[in-house]
């Protein structure tokens, strides 16, 4: 079995709706690049750092982290029953990392700048955010190389009712592809794997600015799990959609399988960090941090009813419950990566809250994701059979 594109009209409700949000975005970022960042934003000199870097970069990279978790399973742990799952991962990471990317350009104030960060001379290599940048900028490469595959396939099959050279060409490239996937593979593991604990090492030398409940050494250790918490959670989140959404049937029974590894990473997500706020005497901030904790019990309350969820095989197998528990994942560690980065920091004298402009262009990354990924696998092989795909989950129970 082969996937294949699924087909359907492009112009839909919801490809209208997304296409207004990326022309409104277009126009406000255009404002930005010309009249500069106070045109737009609420930013100021004690919270340089807001919304497009907390949730665009430091949550986007681990919403596009769905390839990264699923590669781990299916190259690392050897379960190739999840392989069914690894290509429409790659896409959503693609996305979301190119996403990424483009909202640390829109953020810089000097976005004329923006090659430096990838001009060797400029580097500053006692800086943890020249690792993060670099690692986000091959990863984003990787992630494109490695879902050419689907492109190639499709203008093979299109140059196999011509023959000819090219079709020679597309058949050389399917070959060099197949043979040097190993090293995309590679690449694909260890790139992420440094650039998300890194993420949380930017945070340790920002101190007592941030607020003792999410200020820890062991900061890279937990963006790392967040980060494959996340990835699991938004396979589960997209494929169920996609199956409802493109009337497809269900995925549920591999999805189910999925979700022990959800349910797992997002358990000693909680162990450790409870441990370590017990370790280091910081109980008492849940109650004496105003808001900031309810926000800790929040992210926690979302993470457990996730697990809750799970243990039970019966909703485990349900797309409803699928479907509860992977929001909830989502939810839980998106808030605690936006509530460490920007509502537990705090600067004496300064605020900060989003300005219109800066919420409608996050809303219109997120546009061009859903825009994207639906125009693709309308297209292009993603999406295996839901029968193949559950197929392959039977073969291993």
């Amino acid at each position: 079995m082969s996937p294949k594109p699924v087909g359907g009209p492009y112009i839909t409700g919801t490809t209208i709706l997304a296409a207004l949000m990326v022309a409104i975005m277009g126009t406000l970022v255009l404002a930005r690049f010309c009249f500069g960042l106070g045109t737009v934003t609420n930013l100021n000199d004690g919270y340089s750092w807001g919304l497009w870097l907390a949730y665009d970069v430091v949550a986007g990279t681990a919403i596009g982290c769905g390839g990264y978790a699923i590669a781990l399973v299916v190259y690392v742990l050897n379960k190739g029953h999840y392989h069914p799952l690894v290509r429409p991962a790659i896409l959503a990471s693609m996305f979301g990392y190119a996403i990424g990317g483009t909202s640390v350009l829109i953020d810089i104030s000097r976005w004329w700048n923006f090659w430096h960060i990838l001009w060797p001379t400029y580097f500053n290599l006692n800086s943890v955010m020249i690792e993060v940048a670099l690692c986000i900028s091959i990863y984003t490469t990787v992630l494109i190389l490695e879902f050419a595959p689907a492109v190639v396939e499709k203008v093979a099959g299109w140059t196999r009712q011509r023959g000819g050279n090219l079709h020679a060409l597309t058949t050389t490239v399917e070959k060099v592809l197949d043979k040097t996937i190993f090293v995309l593979v590679a690449l694909g593991m260890t790139l992420p794997t440094m650039h998300q604990s890194s993420l949380g090492t930017m945070l340790i030398p920002f101190g007592y600015f941030i607020n003792p409940l999410w200020q820890t050494p062991i900061l890279p250790a937990l963006y790392l799990l967040t980060a494959l918490s996340i990835g699991y959670a938004i396979v589960m989140f997209e494929a169920t959609l996609v199956s409802d959404r493109f009337a497809r049937p269900s995925e549920a029974r591999i999805l189910g399988l999925l979700s022990r590894y959800m349910a797992a990473v997002g358990a000693l997500f909680l162990l450790v960090r409870c441990i370590d706020i017990l370790y280091r005497g910081k109980v008492h901030y849940i109650f004496t941090s105003h808001g900031l904790g309810f926000a800790f019990l929040g992210e926690n309350l979302l993470i457990l009813i996730a697990i809750i969820l799970l243990l039970s095989e019966h909703r485990r197998l349900a797309p409803r419950y699928q479907f509860i528990a992977a929001m909830c994942i989502m939810s839980g560690c998106v808030l605690y990566r936006i509530d460490s980065y920007l509502v537990a920091y705090h600067r004496a004298g300064w605020h900060y809250f989003p300005s219109a402009p800066e919420i409608l262009i996050t809303f219109g990354m997120i546009a061009v994701e859903v825009l994207g990924y639906i125009l693709i696998v309308r297209h292009f092989p993603v999406l295996y059979s839901a029968k193949h795909v559950n197929a392959q989950a039977l073969a291993t129970e």
